[in-house]
């Protein structure tokens, strides 16, 4: 089987080296492109040279010039930069996987559309861990579903710009599925002052950020003389890559599409 021929978005970012690392190990991949900002000082320059072992491919900002040849992009970079990734993608045949948060649902919308077009692997979360998590939490809502308060936290570092994190919103839009509720209607993202009561449908969101935290997530399901936490924390990006791998792989025979990571997993 010929090596699938993945591009890397965000090539010289902490999360883009970590995929080009993980692709230059894999013995089924090899990367095939890398993209950054065309004011990134790293244009031009060995994709692969920060693991002293050049890939012989050069980072570039056009994306005919990064992606040509590619079968695959993985791209986790901010909603503006992927929908433009998007968009060229869908017009030449080139699969996703979008690890990328942040998205609204006009933007959401247009990962959808273009799925028509071309297979793309979208989630929050690209970690096997965090993925299997999502299904316990799944389970555990259905069984908590009265005489228990729900609250989730999630803490990552410093950099991160969006809030709450895109895995902390998936995981309470799986509890309240599970629960026959949508998110928007019980969500609590903030408290301050007198804020009266909490309402026993509610699902409550906390944020921490701090120096360089990968990522934690925490869901407290909090019931009479009992509390029931199920975490996962991360210790390393590597977990993002090895997922985003997966997903690429399962791509591989897809033309069209739009999938998760619990598709991915076989947890559908």
């Amino acid at each position: 089987m010929n090596k699938l021929k993945i591009a890397v978005a965000g090539a010289s970012g902490r999360m883009g080296r970590m995929l080009i690392e993980t692709i230059q190990k894999a013995d089924d991949a090899v990367l095939s492109g890398a993209l950054d900002r065309a004011d990134s000082p790293s244009i031009g320059t060995d994709a692969a040279a920060f693991l002293g072992a050049p890939s012989n491919v050069m980072i570039a900002s056009g994306l005919a010039d990064g992606l040509a040849g590619a079968d695959v992009l993985i791209d986790f970079t901010r909603p503006e930069a992927t929908l433009a990734h998007l968009a060229y993608c869908a017009a030449h045949g080139v699969k996703m996987v979008i690890g990328t948060t942040g998205f609204d649902q006009a933007d959401k919308d247009a990962i959808a559309a273009a799925a028509q077009k071309t297979a793309i692997v979208f989630a929050p979360n690209m970690s096997v861990g965090v993925n299997v998590t999502m299904k316990l939490l799944e389970l555990a809502a259905k069984s908590f579903s009265h005489g228990y308060d729900i609250e989730i936290v999630e803490a990552h570092h410093r950099h991160k710009v969006d809030a709450p994190s895109g895995t902390a919103l998936k995981m309470g839009e799986v509890i309240a599925g599970a629960l026959g509720r949508k998110l928007d209607d019980v969500a609590v993202y903030a408290r301050e002052g007198v804020t009266g009561e909490r309402d026993p449908s509610s699902i409550g969101f906390a944020t921490i950020r701090g120096c360089d935290i990968v990522g934690d997530h925490t869901v407290l399901f909090a019931g009479i003389g009992e509390r029931i936490e199920i975490t996962h924390k991360s210790s390393s990006r590597a977990t993002y890559a090895q997922g985003s791998l997966r997903a690429a792989r399962f791509l591989r025979d897809r033309q069209t599409g739009l999938f998760n990571m619990q598709d991915v997993l076989g947890l559908s």
